[in-house]
């Protein structure tokens, strides 16, 4: 299964619903929508993603749903995204089928192992850095933080076993070619391209530029 090196996570803004940024980004270019729908009732995050599917359908853009299993199950969704105290991936994965995406939210390299085990698809390693767009924040890990892992990952000859490494948290454009070099598989932006889509393009060309350097 494709997993897409940038990623778009969704978010609601004084001038934007979650439609109006699936929308944005799809007729941007981005091909891996996460719709990350807060404060609402289930009720209500259903709707959102009911017509979120239909939109990214519409421009064949894999939509992930975050943390609720029930939604991402009843829109059909390509996959679903867990946070550290949601579902376990396991049976997330009995609940959605072999087929479906399912990534896990990691922090640590203990976590890393421990979603791999878990045969999760793709790893949201983060927080790069401080980000307003989360609450309850695990700790910072910058540059230096995906370095150690990375380099850890590789001294115990797991880096090959390793799903996908998607660097997430707060990262700005200046961020992305340092962050490829640590040897993560891609990234996933909210506020960055939310503020303004047209920088699809120069995303893409800075991840491709050290992907296939860096992670094979």
């Amino acid at each position: 299964m494709m997993i897409e090196n940038l990623q778009y996570i969704t978010q609601e803004t004084e001038h934007l619903t979650h439609i109006d940024c699936v929308r944005e980004a799809c007729i941007a270019g981005i091909k891996w929508i996460q719709l990350r729908v807060k404060n609402k009732t289930e009720e209500e995050y259903l709707t959102i993603a009911k017509e979120a599917k239909i939109i990214c359908d519409r421009y064949h853009v894999k939509l992930i749903i975050n943390d609720n299993v029930n939604v991402a199950l009843l829109v059909n969704a390509y996959g679903i995204h867990l946070g550290k105290t949601d579902m376990n991936p396991t049976k997330a994965r009995q609940l959605l089928g072999k087929n479906s995406i399912i990534g896990g939210t990691a922090n640590t390299i203990e976590d890393v192992i421990t979603l791999t085990n878990n045969k999760v698809d793709y790893i949201g390693l983060g927080p790069f850095q401080f980000t307003s767009t989360k609450k309850n924040l695990s700790p910072v890990l910058g540059l230096e933080g995906y370095y150690k892992i990375v380099q850890k990952l590789t001294e115990l000859k797991l880096k090959d076993k390793i799903p996908p490494i998607i660097a997430v948290g707060g990262i700005k454009t200046e961020h992305v070619k340092d962050l490829m070099k640590t040897g993560i598989y891609g990234i996933a932006v909210s506020e960055l391209l939310t503020n303004d889509f047209s920088k699809t393009p120069l995303l893409k060309e800075l991840i491709e530029q050290k992907q296939y350097l860096c992670y094979k």
